[in-house]
Protein backbone atom coordinates (compact mmCIF):
# COMPACT_ATOMS: atom_id res chain seq x y z
CA UNK A 1 0.00 0.00 0.00
CA UNK A 2 1.70 3.08 -1.13
CA UNK A 3 -1.41 6.07 -0.06
CA UNK A 4 -0.47 7.51 -3.23
CA UNK A 5 2.70 8.78 -1.85
CA UNK A 6 3.85 11.11 -4.15
CA UNK A 7 7.71 10.36 -5.77
CA UNK A 8 9.97 13.27 -7.29
CA UNK A 9 12.08 11.18 -9.64
CA UNK A 10 14.78 13.42 -10.96
CA UNK A 11 16.55 11.88 -14.54
CA UNK A 12 13.40 10.16 -15.02
CA UNK A 13 12.55 10.72 -18.74
CA UNK A 14 16.44 8.92 -18.91
CA UNK A 15 17.29 5.27 -19.24
CA UNK A 16 16.96 3.63 -15.83
CA UNK A 17 14.21 6.31 -15.01
CA UNK A 18 11.56 5.03 -17.94
CA UNK A 19 11.76 1.67 -16.37
CA UNK A 20 11.22 2.86 -12.77
CA UNK A 21 8.64 5.39 -13.45
CA UNK A 22 6.49 2.64 -15.37
CA UNK A 23 7.14 0.36 -12.20
CA UNK A 24 6.11 3.01 -9.62
CA UNK A 25 3.28 4.34 -10.78
CA UNK A 26 2.12 0.71 -11.90
CA UNK A 27 2.20 0.07 -7.81
CA UNK A 28 0.10 2.93 -7.56
CA UNK A 29 2.94 5.93 -6.43
CA UNK A 30 1.92 9.15 -7.73
CA UNK A 31 4.91 10.29 -9.53
CA UNK A 32 6.77 13.62 -11.14
CA UNK A 33 9.39 13.76 -13.16
CA UNK A 34 12.21 16.17 -13.38
CA UNK A 35 14.66 16.29 -16.53
CA UNK A 36 16.30 18.31 -18.58
CA UNK A 37 16.46 16.08 -21.77
CA UNK A 38 19.82 16.36 -22.00
CA UNK A 39 20.33 12.81 -22.17
CA UNK A 40 17.03 11.69 -21.27
CA UNK A 41 13.64 11.81 -23.81
CA UNK A 42 10.00 12.64 -22.79
CA UNK A 43 8.86 10.03 -25.39
CA UNK A 44 10.25 7.57 -22.86
CA UNK A 45 7.54 8.16 -20.94
CA UNK A 46 4.43 8.72 -23.78
CA UNK A 47 1.03 6.46 -21.92
CA UNK A 48 2.52 6.94 -18.98
CA UNK A 49 0.59 8.44 -15.83
CA UNK A 50 3.45 10.42 -14.29
CA UNK A 51 3.55 14.11 -14.36
CA UNK A 52 6.81 15.66 -16.14
CA UNK A 53 8.53 18.95 -15.47
CA UNK A 54 11.22 20.03 -18.16
CA UNK A 55 13.95 21.31 -15.37
CA UNK A 56 17.54 21.15 -14.52
CA UNK A 57 18.39 19.85 -10.90
CA UNK A 58 21.18 23.18 -10.96
CA UNK A 59 18.15 25.14 -10.93
CA UNK A 60 17.08 26.17 -7.18
CA UNK A 61 13.71 27.14 -8.13
CA UNK A 62 12.67 24.65 -10.43
CA UNK A 63 13.54 21.51 -8.07
CA UNK A 64 12.26 23.63 -5.44
CA UNK A 65 8.56 23.69 -7.54
CA UNK A 66 9.18 19.81 -8.20
CA UNK A 67 10.25 18.68 -4.86
CA UNK A 68 7.06 20.41 -3.18
CA UNK A 69 4.24 17.90 -2.65
CA UNK A 70 6.59 15.13 -2.79
CA UNK A 71 7.26 12.71 0.07
CA UNK A 72 10.29 11.12 -1.22
CA UNK A 73 12.79 11.57 -3.78
CA UNK A 74 14.85 8.99 -6.24
CA UNK A 75 17.81 11.01 -7.89
CA UNK A 76 18.40 9.62 -11.01
CA UNK A 77 19.63 12.98 -12.63
CA UNK A 78 23.38 12.90 -13.24
CA UNK A 79 26.83 13.07 -15.82
CA UNK A 80 27.28 9.56 -16.14
CA UNK A 81 29.94 9.35 -18.83
CA UNK A 82 33.69 8.19 -17.27
CA UNK A 83 35.09 8.89 -20.16
CA UNK A 84 33.35 12.75 -20.31
CA UNK A 85 34.14 13.14 -16.88
CA UNK A 86 37.65 12.96 -17.57
CA UNK A 87 37.54 15.32 -20.89
CA UNK A 88 35.08 18.04 -18.98
CA UNK A 89 35.62 17.80 -15.14
CA UNK A 90 34.02 20.75 -14.51
CA UNK A 91 31.10 19.81 -16.16
CA UNK A 92 30.81 16.55 -14.38
CA UNK A 93 31.19 18.53 -11.33
CA UNK A 94 28.34 20.76 -11.78
CA UNK A 95 25.87 18.08 -12.64
CA UNK A 96 26.61 15.18 -10.03
CA UNK A 97 28.10 17.10 -7.07
CA UNK A 98 26.24 20.74 -6.84
CA UNK A 99 23.32 18.91 -8.57
CA UNK A 100 23.21 16.39 -5.94
CA UNK A 101 23.76 19.05 -3.25
CA UNK A 102 20.57 21.07 -4.54
CA UNK A 103 18.43 18.11 -4.69
CA UNK A 104 19.28 17.13 -0.80
CA UNK A 105 18.77 20.50 0.00
CA UNK A 106 15.63 21.23 -1.64
CA UNK A 107 14.68 17.75 0.17
CA UNK A 108 15.72 19.13 3.47
CA UNK A 109 13.95 22.15 2.67
CA UNK A 110 10.87 20.85 1.73
CA UNK A 111 10.54 18.86 4.15
CA UNK A 112 10.75 15.68 2.37
CA UNK A 113 11.22 12.43 4.50
CA UNK A 114 13.17 10.11 2.52
CA UNK A 115 15.88 10.44 -0.54
CA UNK A 116 17.46 7.17 -2.40
CA UNK A 117 19.92 8.20 -4.84
CA UNK A 118 22.34 6.28 -7.58
CA UNK A 119 25.68 6.15 -6.89
CA UNK A 120 28.25 3.26 -9.18
CA UNK A 121 30.25 0.69 -7.49
CA UNK A 122 32.84 0.33 -9.94
CA UNK A 123 34.38 4.10 -10.67
CA UNK A 124 34.02 5.55 -7.26
CA UNK A 125 36.19 2.47 -5.26
CA UNK A 126 38.26 1.99 -8.47
CA UNK A 127 40.98 -0.72 -8.71
CA UNK A 128 39.90 -2.81 -6.40
CA UNK A 129 40.07 -6.75 -5.53
CA UNK A 130 36.75 -8.26 -6.68
CA UNK A 131 34.21 -8.46 -5.47
CA UNK A 132 33.82 -5.55 -4.05
CA UNK A 133 30.98 -4.66 -1.45
CA UNK A 134 30.31 -1.59 0.73
CA UNK A 135 33.22 -1.96 2.98
CA UNK A 136 35.50 -1.86 0.28
CA UNK A 137 37.69 1.62 0.31
CA UNK A 138 36.89 3.84 -2.14
CA UNK A 139 39.64 5.30 -4.65
CA UNK A 140 38.21 6.74 -7.63
CA UNK A 141 40.21 7.14 -10.54
CA UNK A 142 38.50 9.46 -13.16
CA UNK A 143 36.34 12.05 -11.83
CA UNK A 144 32.71 10.57 -12.26
CA UNK A 145 33.96 8.65 -9.44
CA UNK A 146 34.65 10.85 -7.44
CA UNK A 147 31.42 13.03 -8.29
CA UNK A 148 29.61 10.43 -7.04
CA UNK A 149 31.65 9.69 -3.85
CA UNK A 150 31.15 13.41 -3.14
CA UNK A 151 27.25 12.88 -3.49
CA UNK A 152 27.06 9.97 -1.12
CA UNK A 153 29.52 11.97 1.38
CA UNK A 154 26.61 14.66 1.01
CA UNK A 155 23.89 12.27 1.82
CA UNK A 156 25.81 11.04 5.19
CA UNK A 157 26.25 14.59 6.34
CA UNK A 158 22.31 15.33 5.68
CA UNK A 159 21.25 11.95 7.03
CA UNK A 160 22.96 12.74 10.46
CA UNK A 161 22.52 16.87 10.32
CA UNK A 162 19.21 16.82 9.43
CA UNK A 163 17.37 13.64 9.96
CA UNK A 164 16.85 13.11 6.04
CA UNK A 165 16.81 8.91 5.13
CA UNK A 166 19.07 8.23 2.44
CA UNK A 167 19.74 5.81 0.79
CA UNK A 168 23.03 5.69 -1.97
CA UNK A 169 22.44 2.67 -4.58
CA UNK A 170 25.67 1.79 -5.62
CA UNK A 171 24.49 0.90 -9.73
CA UNK A 172 26.72 -1.91 -11.18
CA UNK A 173 26.53 -1.37 -14.94
CA UNK A 174 22.70 -1.45 -15.78
CA UNK A 175 21.59 -2.73 -19.55
CA UNK A 176 18.65 -2.70 -20.76
CA UNK A 177 14.99 -0.55 -23.01
CA UNK A 178 15.10 2.79 -23.07
CA UNK A 179 18.93 2.80 -23.18
CA UNK A 180 19.67 4.47 -27.07
CA UNK A 181 21.12 7.27 -25.72
CA UNK A 182 23.83 5.71 -23.28
CA UNK A 183 27.65 5.20 -24.14
CA UNK A 184 27.84 2.28 -22.61
CA UNK A 185 29.93 -0.69 -24.21
CA UNK A 186 26.98 -2.95 -25.35
CA UNK A 187 25.14 -0.59 -26.82
CA UNK A 188 28.28 0.26 -28.81
CA UNK A 189 28.72 -3.14 -29.32
CA UNK A 190 25.17 -3.48 -31.13
CA UNK A 191 25.53 -0.39 -33.21
CA UNK A 192 28.53 -1.64 -34.78
CA UNK A 193 27.03 -4.87 -35.19
CA UNK A 194 23.93 -3.69 -36.45
CA UNK A 195 26.35 -1.22 -38.83
CA UNK A 196 28.38 -4.44 -40.01
CA UNK A 197 31.45 -2.62 -38.29
CA UNK A 198 34.07 -4.48 -36.13
CA UNK A 199 33.33 -4.41 -32.52
CA UNK A 200 35.89 -1.98 -30.74
CA UNK A 201 37.80 -2.95 -27.74
CA UNK A 202 39.92 -1.12 -25.49
CA UNK A 203 42.70 -3.08 -24.46
CA UNK A 204 42.99 -6.80 -24.21
CA UNK A 205 39.57 -7.88 -23.56
CA UNK A 206 40.42 -9.00 -20.02
CA UNK A 207 38.92 -5.99 -18.34
CA UNK A 208 35.47 -7.09 -16.89
CA UNK A 209 32.10 -5.23 -15.40
CA UNK A 210 29.19 -6.45 -13.31
CA UNK A 211 26.23 -6.25 -16.06
CA UNK A 212 22.44 -5.64 -14.01
CA UNK A 213 19.52 -5.39 -16.34
CA UNK A 214 17.37 -2.21 -15.51
CA UNK A 215 14.69 -4.16 -14.34
CA UNK A 216 16.61 -5.33 -11.08
CA UNK A 217 17.77 -1.84 -10.68
CA UNK A 218 14.19 -0.42 -10.78
CA UNK A 219 13.22 -3.22 -8.69
CA UNK A 220 16.46 -2.58 -5.76
CA UNK A 221 15.04 1.34 -6.10
CA UNK A 222 11.53 0.74 -5.64
CA UNK A 223 12.39 -1.68 -2.16
CA UNK A 224 15.24 0.98 -1.33
CA UNK A 225 11.80 3.00 -0.95
CA UNK A 226 9.60 0.63 1.12
CA UNK A 227 11.55 -0.60 3.63
CA UNK A 228 12.96 1.62 6.35
CA UNK A 229 16.63 1.84 6.32
CA UNK A 230 18.77 4.01 8.31
CA UNK A 231 20.26 7.11 6.91
CA UNK A 232 22.99 7.17 5.08
CA UNK A 233 22.85 3.80 3.72
CA UNK A 234 24.69 2.71 1.11
CA UNK A 235 24.03 -0.40 -0.57
CA UNK A 236 25.29 -2.41 -3.92
CA UNK A 237 22.84 -3.54 -6.57
CA UNK A 238 24.31 -5.96 -8.91
CA UNK A 239 24.76 -9.55 -10.37
CA UNK A 240 27.52 -10.78 -8.63
CA UNK A 241 28.62 -12.20 -12.46
CA UNK A 242 32.50 -11.10 -13.53
CA UNK A 243 32.07 -10.25 -17.33
CA UNK A 244 35.26 -9.56 -19.15
CA UNK A 245 34.83 -6.94 -22.16
CA UNK A 246 35.71 -9.93 -24.63
CA UNK A 247 33.14 -11.93 -23.42
CA UNK A 248 30.50 -9.29 -23.43
CA UNK A 249 31.30 -8.83 -27.31
CA UNK A 250 30.91 -12.31 -27.98
CA UNK A 251 27.62 -12.36 -25.97
CA UNK A 252 26.36 -9.87 -27.81
CA UNK A 253 27.51 -11.19 -31.07
CA UNK A 254 25.67 -14.13 -30.22
CA UNK A 255 22.42 -12.20 -29.08
CA UNK A 256 22.21 -10.63 -33.03
CA UNK A 257 22.73 -14.29 -34.38
CA UNK A 258 26.30 -13.84 -35.22
CA UNK A 259 28.80 -15.78 -33.09
CA UNK A 260 32.60 -15.04 -33.94
CA UNK A 261 31.76 -11.67 -34.58
CA UNK A 262 34.64 -9.77 -35.99
CA UNK A 263 36.44 -7.12 -32.92
CA UNK A 264 39.37 -4.74 -33.47
CA UNK A 265 40.83 -4.27 -30.35
CA UNK A 266 42.62 -0.61 -29.47
CA UNK A 267 44.57 0.67 -26.63
CA UNK A 268 43.05 1.11 -23.32
CA UNK A 269 41.84 3.89 -21.86
CA UNK A 270 42.96 6.24 -19.05
CA UNK A 271 40.35 6.67 -16.00
CA UNK A 272 38.72 3.07 -16.51
CA UNK A 273 38.68 0.34 -13.96
CA UNK A 274 40.37 -2.78 -14.67
CA UNK A 275 38.34 -5.63 -13.38
CA UNK A 276 34.96 -5.13 -11.51
CA UNK A 277 32.06 -7.36 -9.70
CA UNK A 278 30.03 -6.66 -6.72
CA UNK A 279 28.40 -8.57 -3.79
CA UNK A 280 24.79 -7.97 -3.54
CA UNK A 281 24.79 -9.25 -0.20
CA UNK A 282 23.75 -6.45 1.97
CA UNK A 283 20.94 -5.45 -0.68
CA UNK A 284 20.04 -9.14 -0.32
CA UNK A 285 19.82 -8.98 3.82
CA UNK A 286 18.59 -5.59 3.80
CA UNK A 287 16.07 -5.35 1.09
CA UNK A 288 15.37 -8.96 0.37
CA UNK A 289 16.75 -8.31 -3.19
CA UNK A 290 18.15 -10.97 -5.84
CA UNK A 291 18.74 -10.41 -9.32
CA UNK A 292 15.86 -11.90 -12.07
CA UNK A 293 17.46 -11.30 -15.18
CA UNK A 294 20.76 -13.60 -16.29
CA UNK A 295 23.12 -12.22 -18.49
CA UNK A 296 21.99 -13.86 -21.25
CA UNK A 297 17.89 -13.49 -21.26
CA UNK A 298 18.58 -9.76 -20.46
CA UNK A 299 21.11 -9.35 -23.43
CA UNK A 300 19.10 -11.13 -25.85
CA UNK A 301 15.97 -9.14 -25.19
CA UNK A 302 17.86 -6.11 -25.38
CA UNK A 303 19.48 -6.82 -28.45
CA UNK A 304 15.79 -7.41 -29.92
CA UNK A 305 14.48 -4.06 -28.21
CA UNK A 306 17.35 -2.01 -30.14
CA UNK A 307 16.47 -3.97 -33.37
CA UNK A 308 12.20 -2.82 -32.43
CA UNK A 309 12.79 0.24 -31.00
CA UNK A 310 16.26 1.80 -32.30
CA UNK A 311 16.93 -0.16 -35.90
CA UNK A 312 13.85 0.15 -37.16
CA UNK A 313 13.17 -4.07 -37.21
CA UNK A 314 16.51 -4.63 -39.02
Amino acid sequence: MTDERGVLVTGGAGFVGATLVRRLTGSGYRVRVLDNYSTGDPAHLAGVDAELIEGDIRDELALASAVGGMQAVVHLAAAGSVIGSIQDPAANFEVNVLGTFRVLDAARTAGVQQVVLASTGGALIGDAEPPVDEQSLPKPISPYGASKLAGEGYAHAFAHAYGLRTVAVRFANVYGPWSERKRGAMNLFFQAIHAGQPIVIYGDGSASRDYIHVDDIANVLQLALERELPGGTVLHAASGVETTVAELAELCSQAAGLPGYPVERLPARQGEVGRNFASYDLASKLLGYTPTVTREQGISSTWQWYREHVFNGS
